[in-house]
């Protein structure tokens, strides 16, 4: 009953989604008052309905109704409640379910705090959103269905796949769609702008929270799959370039030039044409990475589908959605006029660069994941684009964005004197050069990559620092820190976070120590500066899983400093093995081993790792998120704070 009362709320929704993306289209067209509120009890009730229907399916996946095939194919009775919980968006169906109740969500929150919204604008918005909904309802119901019963049900399900059934990936993906999807209303403010021929500085500073907000939860997002990357799948890394993660990274990019291009938008009335265009790009890229993950096109670890059907229905919405307001954006670009003038050095040019350098090099990452398929199809040839070329291709734009970054983050605005910023920044030049010369001489023999990511790292965080001390005034007056508004302590933070990131990418690939070897029970070996001894293996039953689990104890200087328990793990009902690390977590390093399988003569594969500053990575990940947090805590960034509440001439629809 509970899964007939879902479908059928799914099916409602779809219903009011269409008539919220006519109703107050037209409404908005003719200015009648009545048609555009429609606008704000649809968008409410089709969240409400989608909330449901999403609630129902849960429901079946908590309870295990193997009546229902989603549940059969993708939960198990003995799987433990966290992972059936997560099984209802570890699969293509339910995560599409997810993925149009964040987009009802976000046009929910657009109806709830855009009351100072232009009413013509919030109803073009809305009517924008609910377009893309309809788009999406229309793929679950008519490919997608989550709903559709089993005429003969089975006594037990087949079980989610291993690699979903751990807790990192089960927080992953409403982090990430809530970035991912939430792009969306950048795009539906970006369109509604474009309709009505007119962006200002109100517009920049109601899109700026809705942007800010998808960013932050992105970059969670990511950094959670990375971190489960590094972990789960005992490769030891945090980033392998895969399509899948790629497709999630490229909207970050865009979402960050987003960020701050309609910085100049709010302050200078300039850049607006640029900044329409990233708000289409960022989300036209979002469509791009979900086309890449169920169209079977591209293999990745972590893909959803592989249904080619399924495939051209969302490029269908692709080339609609992103290509028609591309369109729009070219016969409306005109009437963007830039009224803001600035001279070459300034914060305004600044950020123009930032936003170059983000968006060259989303789209090379984009060239480096699509080009596999064009060679295949074009050329006929089979080719691999591996971390290699991403590595030496996307590495370079980096390197320059983080030159400049604290270099713009502190001109003034129209025009600057680079020499009065360069002095004020000089401490923390010679500090980070002291830095990157104090690393080389403690590594010498090795990679340059290492000095280069401390100095670049600590150019950062020390840029940020002098921002922030700048703002004391000549008197340095420590209290005005205090009275600082939000945003500018947001952005030190977030700022600081990048840099800290950087160290840990940097020290991770410059200075890792791989040793694999066969080891004895027993016997000690050295891994760097450190000893491991396998104690012993021992076989193990889990809940839903049997686990070959060893016993591993790591000595520093003959002190014994850890224990730790890596396994290997055999999911019979998924037929599938998985390899669990385990991993001694300190704040310089990581010391990460993973157990193998048993040898012919005695003794058991193992493979250990010593990680530096593997933790950097994704703690300036949290720092670049808990930035954005502070960000959007400042009253200047809420939904039309400060913005003149104007009310158009309507006339009553006849």
């Amino acid at each position: 009953m509970v899964t007939e009362l879902g479908h059928f709320a799914l099916i409602l929704a779809f219903l009011v989604a269409i008539v919220q993306m006519v109703v107050p289209a037209i409404g908005a067209h003719k200015r009648w008052s009545g048609w555009m509120a429609v606008a704000e009890p649809a968008a409410t009730i089709q969240f409400i309905l989608t909330l449901l229907a999403f609630g129902a399916l849960t429901h079946a996946f908590i309870v295990s109704d193997f009546s229902l095939r989603l549940v059969v194919l993708n939960s198990h009775s003995a799987k433990p409640m966290l992972y059936k919980i997560s099984g209802t968006w570890g699969n293509h169906e339910g995560s599409m379910l997810l993925w149009v109740l964040i987009v009802t969500l976000f046009g929910a929150m657009a109806a709830w705090f855009g009351g100072n919204l232009p009413p013509t604008l919030r109803a073009r918005v809305l009517s924008v959103q609910s377009a893309i909904a309809v788009a999406f309802f229309a793929f679950i119901l008519f490919t997608s269905n989550p709903f559709l019963r089993l005429a003969v049900p089975p006594f037990d399900g087949q079980d989610l796949n291993p690699l979903l059934q751990d807790p990192g990936l089960a927080f992953h993906p409403p982090f990430l769609y809530l970035g991912y999807v939430g792009l969306s209303i950048c795009f539906s403010f970006a369109v509604a702008a474009l309709i009505e021929g007119r962006v200002d500085a109100a517009w920049a500073r109601w899109v700026r929270p809705w942007t800010l907000a998808a960013w932050v939860f992105l970059t969670i997002g990511i950094a959670l799959g990375s971190w489960w990357a590094y972990y789960e799948l005992g490769w030891g890394g945090f980033w392998f370039w895969d399509p899948v993660e790629n497709a999630s990274f490229m909207p970050w990019l865009f979402a960050a030039a987003l960020l701050h291009s309609a910085i100049v938008v709010e302050k200078r009335e300039s850049l607006k044409s640029w900044t329409i265009l990233l708000a289409i790009l960022a989300f036209g890229f979002s469509l791009i990475g979900t086309f890449i993950v169920r169209s079977g096109l591209l293999t990745s670890v972590h893909a959803f589908a592989n249904d080619p059907e399924r495939g051209v229905f969302i490029l269908g919405i692709l080339v609609f959605f992103t290509g028609g307001a591309l369109m729009l954006f070219a016969a409306r670009a005109n009437a963007m006029q830039a009224k803001g003038v600035f001279g070459l050095v300034s914060r305004e040019s600044a950020l123009v660069a930032n936003n170059i350098l983000l968006a060259v090099s989303s789209l090379v990452v984009f060239v480096g994941t699509m080009w596999p398929l064009v060679a295949e199809m074009f050329l006929d040839r089979k080719l691999s684009v591996g971390p290699p070329f991403f590595n030496s291709a996307f590495t370079p734009f980096m390197l320059v964005l983080g030159l400049i970054l604290p270099v713009g983050a502190m001109l003034p605005w129209k025009r600057a004197k680079v020499g009065r910023v360069i002095r004020a920044l000089a401490p923390a030049f010679v500090i980070a050069v002291l830095l990157a010369a104090l690393v080389w001489t403690m590594q010498t023999g090795r990679t340059i990559l290492g000095p280069v990511g401390v100095f670049l790292g600590a150019w950062l965080v020390g840029g940020a620092l002098t921002d922030l001390w700048s703002r004391t005034g000549q008197n340095r007056d420590i209290g005005r820190l205090l009275r600082l508004p939000r945003a500018d302590w947001g952005k030190t933070v977030a700022h600081g976070g990048l840099g800290i990131t950087m160290v840990g990418v940097a020290g991770l690939m410059a200075w890792q120590v791989e040793d694999i070897r066969v080891a004895n029970i027993g016997e000690r070996f050295e891994v760097g500066s450190y000893e491991l001894e396998l104690i012993g293996v021992e076989q193990v039953r889990g809940p839903n899983y049997f686990s070959t689990m060893a016993e591993v104890a790591v000595y520093d200087n003959g002190v014994e400093v850890a224990h730790l328990y890596p396994e290997k793990r055999d999911y019979p009902v998924a037929k599938m093995p998985t390899t669990e690390a385990a991993i001694d977590y300190k704040f310089l390093r990581d010391v990460y081993v993973v157990i193998g399988d048993p040898q012919d003569g005695g003794g058991w594969v193992m493979r250990t790792y010593i990680k530096p500053l593997a933790n950097w990575i994704w703690g300036g990940s949290i720092l670049m998120a808990l930035g954005g947090l502070i960000s959007l805590t400042d009253r200047r960034f809420r939904v039309a704070a400060g913005a003149k509440k104007t009310t158009a001439k309507a006339v009553p629809a006849e």
